[in-house]
């Protein structure tokens, strides 16, 4: 287990280098959405706070919002998804990552489910 991976009740993941937080969606995720066909990234320099909506996913079956982990600045985005929206149900919690964020409250993070929790949470839905 990564001690720097969080995830939310919503599904979104955060990988935590430094203050920069690496964001997608889980694993258990995509499979709920089925085939991705398109996702809208946020603009790079937007700032966000937790919990606010900062893309989308589009799949076969329906769309969902993706919201902000924690609150910060957008610093970079995965064009690769823009081009082959299906690399997040090839590679959700790695290559399908969304966008990169620079944490302006670290402490958020403790509000945030470990892998352990994560697991745990998703065997009760």
């Amino acid at each position: 287990m990564n001690p720097h991976l969080y995830f939310t009740d919503q599904h979104e993941w955060i990988l935590i280098e430094g203050d920069v937080g690496t964001v997608g969606i889980s694993d258990y995720a995509q499979e709920q959405l089925g085939d991705v066909v398109y996702v809208e990234l946020p603009e790079v320099g937007k700032t966000a706070d937790k919990g606010d909506e900062i893309a989308t996913v589009e799949s076969v079956k329906a769309a969902s919002e993706i919201y902000a982990p924690v609150s910060g600045e957008v610093i970079e985005v995965n064009d690769t998804l823009s081009d082959d929206p299906a690399t997040v149900n090839r590679s959700a919690m790695e290559d399908g990552w969304f966008f990169k964020i620079r944490l302006s409250d670290p402490k958020e993070l403790e509000d945030l489910m470990n892998e352990k929790r994560y697991q745990d949470y998703i065997e009760t839905l």
